[in-house]
C-alpha cells in the first residue's frame, strides 16, 4: 500500500508463500557519519514527514483505531514475557553459558537490567507521559517507520535521493517516537568492532535537532502516487522559515517520548539473544550488552524527566 499508493520505498512487483519481490534501487547504504551531513539530515526529516501523512487505516487496517493502542506500547507489553524466559535462561545457566564469572560479557547482565525494576519504571513512565500530554502539546499519532537507522536509508549516487527500506517495525506511533528513535540511531555504530556499543556522545546537539525539525516542519506538497526515485523538491533553509515555536515544541515531545524508544529496544535485544543464549555464547551481535546500555539510557532519561518510580 505504500509503495502503490503513496509511492514511498520500493514497488512490490509480487509477493510469494515467504517474501515478495520489491523494486532494486541502484543505491548505497548510508553510513553511521552520514546522518551527521546537515543536508542528508534534512532529506531524511521530509521523507519522514512524507510517510506520517499517510492515512493509516489505508495501511494498518481498522485494527489499530485505538489512539491508544500505539505500537511501542502494544510491542513492550507483548514482548516482556518472551524477555524474562531468555534471561531466566541466564540466571539458570543453561547450556554453556552455566558458570558465568566475572571475564564473561554477561557478568551480572540479569541484575543489572533487572526486568522487574524495568516493569516498574515502565508503568510509572507512562502514566507520567499520560499526564503530561493533558498539559502540553500531545504528538500526532502517525503511521511511523520506528526504525530509521543508516542501514535502513538508501542514497541514489544520481542525484542523491534518499530512499527509505526495511518497514517490518512501521506501526502507527506519536510522530516524536519516530523522531526520537531516529536520533537514538545516531548513537549507534553496526559497522565498527563492537556494533551493540552505544555512544551517547554522538546524540545530536540542538542545533542538529534543529536543523531536522525545520526540514520536517517546512511546507510540503499533498502527497501524490509517483515512484520514489524522484527527488524532492530544494528544502528551504533555517533562515526561510519563522517557527522556534514549533521547533520547541516538538523538540520538547520528542525528548519525553525517548524513554518510549529504549524500553522498546531493551526488551527487543532480550528477546533477540535467545538463540544465543541456548548456544551458550554472544554471537556476531551482543544483544544482551544491547539491552544492558539501553535500559541504563532508559533509566537516565527517567531521572532527568523528573519521574519518579517507586518499587512494589
Amino acid at each position: 500500500m505504500l509503495s502503490s499508493v503513496y509511492g514511498i520505498g520500493p514497488r512490490v512487483f509480487g509477493t510469494f508463500g515467504n517474501g515478495r519481490v520489491e523494486e532494486f534501487f541502484e543505491s548505497s547504504a548510508l553510513s553511521a557519519g552520514d546522518l551527521r551531513d546537515p543536508q542528508t539530515s534534512r532529506w531524511i526529516a521530509r521523507r519522514m514527514r512524507e510517510l506520517h501523512r499517510v492515512d493509516i487505516p489505508i495501511v494498518s487496517g481498522e485494527e489499530w483505531n485505538d489512539r491508544e493502542l500505539i505500537a511501542v506500547k502494544r510491542n513492550v507489553r507483548d514482548w516482556v514475557a518472551p524477555a524474562a524466559e531468555v534471561l531466566s535462561l541466564v540466571t539458570e545457566g543453561t547450556g554453556t553459558v552455566a558458570g558465568l564469572d566475572d571475564a564473561h560479557p554477561w557478568w551480572k547482565v540479569t541484575e543489572d537490567i533487572d526486568l522487574v525494576r524495568f516493569c516498574v519504571e515502565w508503568d510509572a513512565y507512562i502514566r507520567w507521559l499520560k499526564k503530561w500530554e493533558t498539559t502540553h502539546t500531545r504528538s500526532p499519532r502517525v503511521f511511523a517507520h520506528n526504525d530509521a537507522q543508516y542501514g535502513n536509508l538508501l542514497r541514489q549516487p544520481s542525484h542523491h535521493n534518499i530512499i527509505v527500506v526495511d518497514f517490518e517495525y512501521a506501526a502507527p506511533n506519536p510522530a516524536a517516537y519516530d523522531i526520537a528513535n531516529h536520533f537514538q540511531e545516531w548513537t549507534a555504530d553496526y559497522h565498527s568492532p563492537e556494533p551493540h556499543t552505544i555512544h551517547p556522545d554522538r546524540y545530536p546537539t540542538a542545533e542538529q535537532r534543529r536543523n531536522f525539525y525545520f526540514a520536517y516542519l517546512s511546507p510540503v506538497q499533498a502527497i501524490t502516487s509517483c515512484t520514489p526515485s524522484i527527488a524532492l523538491p530544494e528544502i528551504p533553509t533555517l533562515e526561510k522559515i519563522d517557527d522556534e515555536k514549533k521547533v520547541k515544541e516538538l523538540d520538547e515531545e520528542v525528548r519525553v517520548w525517548t524513554p518510549a524508544t529504549l524500553a522498546q529496544w531493551t526488551i527487543w535485544g532480550i528477546v533477540q539473544s535467545r538463540d544465543d543464549v541456548l548456544a551458550g555464547g554472544v554471537g556476531e551481535f551482543d544483544y544482551l550488552n544491547y539491552s544492558r546500555q539501553k535500559v541504563e539510557a532508559f533509566r537516565a532519561v527517567l531521572k532527568e524527566l523528573g519521574i519518579e518510580v517507586r518499587s512494589r
